[in-house]
């Protein structure tokens, strides 16, 4: 099942068209994108003989638009941890990037003035049901969907000292937490713990890797995260960037007005993305 937000209301896409859900139900299911996921075991339920209606891609806009919390991890390949020179250690660094930094498809970003902006190709997690103490063997039965996402981060506000970092405040400028094109359900895939995911700058491969070269995966950080803070529905969770990215590269690259970001991951689509100046 793929789910979108389609100029803010929810969808379900079906080959080349959606559905309206709220009025395919005809009110039974909500038609907020957000809403929907209060009520998602109903939603896997639901069938419908409603005619899909065609679309623009261009139109649709982050899957989960307005989580009640953003969870985020750091170096969470091994390939990454070693171009940071970082030793990861027994659990995941966690930050947030604040919900006014999410956007969606064909977003348009603008690069903050003086900054030294960065990608980070990054698989996301929606959350279908509330979480709280779930072990990993059972994690993936609260999983809504998994989804595309740019970590996008301004390193000089991240990073400048005095420690600790400005991890939450660098990676929150507006549109720095683009994800979608959609939503697509774990059923949909043959192996959710390993899906190739990639970005390319201007047609130039930046980051390729595997979802199952994560140290921590989806259900150890479901497992982590729910053992101190209950998960709730609609919440999402950035897994972490594998190694490629433009600031450990000699010499560092940027991101710069006019450059278009493509993030892809195996089995759910392209996030494409495209910067411009202050």
């Amino acid at each position: 099942m793929r789910v979108a937000n389609l100029a803010g209301r929810a969808v379900l896409l079906i080959d080349d068209g959606a559905i309206d859900i709220g009025k395919a139900s005809h009110g039974r299911l909500p038609a907020d994108p957000q809403a929907l996921f209060e009520r998602w075991d109903e939603l896997r339920s639901w069938r419908t003989d409603a005619e899909p209606m065609p679309f623009e891609e261009a139109e649709l806009q982050a899957p989960a638009p307005a989580p009640r919390q953003v969870f985020a991890i750091g170096v969470n390949y091994r390939d990454h941890a070693e171009e940071s020179q970082i030793e990861p250690g027994t659990r995941p660094p966690v930050f947030t990037k604040f919900v006014s930094c999410l956007t969606g498809q064909d977003a348009v970003v603008t690069l903050p003035q003086g900054g030294l902006t960065d990608w980070e190709a990054e698989l996301v997690v929606a959350i279908g049901r509330r979480a709280h103490r779930v072990p990993a063997a059972d994690a993936w039965q609260y999983v809504a969907g998994l989804t595309v996402g740019q970590d996008l981060s301004e390193r000089i506000t991240q990073l400048s000292p005095p420690q600790p970092h400005q991890f939450s405040l660098g990676k929150s400028f507006p549109g720095f937490g683009a994800m979608g094109p959609w939503l697509v359900t774990p059923d949909e895939f043959t192996s959710p713990d390993d899906l190739e995911i990639s970005c390319h700058l201007d047609g130039e491969r930046m980051q390729h890797a595997r979802t199952s070269q994560m140290i921590f995966g989806v259900p150890e950080l479901i497992e982590k995260l729910s053992a101190v803070t209950p998960l709730l529905p609609g919440d999402v969770i950035f897994t972490g960037t594998p190694g490629g990215i433009g600031g450990t590269r000699t010499p560092p690259r940027f991101l710069v007005p006019g450059e278009h970001l493509h993030t892809t991951i195996e089995g759910i689509g392209t996030l494409r993305t495209t910067f411009t100046g202050a």
